[in-house]
């Protein structure tokens, strides 16, 4: 049982993540990755803004209300991205990076998005 409630948070999460880069994507940014490993942790997605600003998004996705979503977002789980942000520009030529939540929630009649750029600590 636990097992295929793990899978469907993972299936959820990718559903949310994918929502929020096309999001972005329509607003005009550019998608660079998803899912990326680093030594330190994993960051959703990576997009470019029109300024050339990397943007690491943390993606938050729930099926309602209940149990808070961009909140999830600690001051910890900042740090981590901040770390994995700087180990994934190693060896990349310079450019300003930012830091944004989306909260996405799925419901039975569609997706909702609401955004927090620029997300110095945490806890939206």
């Amino acid at each position: 049982m636990a097992h295929t409630r793990y899978a469907s948070q993972k299936m959820l999460g990718a559903e949310g993540e994918g929502f929020a880069a096309g999001v972005y994507v329509g607003l005009g940014y550019e998608l660079i990755d998803y899912g990326v490993r680093t030594r330190s942790g994993e960051i959703d997605v990576i997009l470019r803004a029109f300024d050339g600003t990397y943007v690491f998004l943390e993606v938050k996705t729930r099926r309602g209300r209940r149990f808070g979503t961009a909140e999830a977002v600690t001051p910890k789980k900042l740090a981590t991205m901040r770390r994995c942000a700087v180990e994934w520009l190693e060896g990349k030529p310079f450019a300003p990076a930012r830091f944004d939540v989306a909260e996405v929630l799925v419901t039975s009649t569609g997706k909702e998005i609401r955004i927090f750029p620029g997300v110095e600590d945490g806890a939206c």
